[in-house]
């Protein structure tokens, strides 16, 4: 009898952390002033559909890049680096912002499992708490990493204006480093 309790124990204690450790995935909450918001660790799928989609696609069919950029966004090997994308879907700069990076990484044929989009509320929060491993302050975020390894990151919107040229520098100072 003992020997039971101790392995029903053992498997409840099992349970409870695989349980714990389980990241929900493409969580949508809804609240009388900000409407449906996504929340948390999102698939690409979620903002294709209603309400997201709308902004969504507004943006990313009216958003032309800049092809020379584009070009030289092939050749630095954008599918070598991993991305983490922080967007508020209440936020209209992430309204911009994220539905142009999609847009770039399409076109670069970049790898979808190589980005970790995580989307937050208006205090900035994700349920993991993801923002405060990386110091999010503003959103959209975009950070692009090597090796597990923070390289750059985009903030809000792009310095020189464009994202496609904003990556590339990001690119081209990583790979010039290299030769120091």
């Amino acid at each position: 009898m003992k020997k039971i309790s101790m392995l029903l124990g053992l498997l409840a204690c099992m349970l409870v952390g695989s349980c714990a450790e389980r990241v929900i995935v493409n969580r949508e909450v809804e609240s009388k002033n900000d409407g449906k918001m996504l929340l948390g660790t999102q698939t690409l799928d979620q903002f294709r559909k209603e309400p997201f989609k709308t902004w969504f696609d507004e943006e990313y069919n009216r958003y032309q890049i800049d092809p020379a950029t584009l070009a030289e966004l092939k050749k630095e090997k954008l599918n070598s680096y991993g991305l983490v994308v922080f967007v508020g879907t209440w936020c209209e700069d992430s309204h911009r912002e994220f539905p142009r990076l999609i847009k770039i990484l399409e076109n670069v044929k970049y790898n979808p499992e190589r980005m970790q989009i995580i989307a937050v509320n208006r205090k900035k929060e994700s349920p993991s708490g993801e923002e405060g491993l990386y110091n999010i302050s503003k959103v959209p975020t975009i950070i692009v990493k090597k090796y597990g390894k923070e390289i750059g990151r985009i903030t809000e919107m792009p310095e020189t204006g464009f994202l496609e040229k904003d990556l590339l520098n990001i690119l081209k100072k990583d790979n010039s480093s290299l030769f120091k």
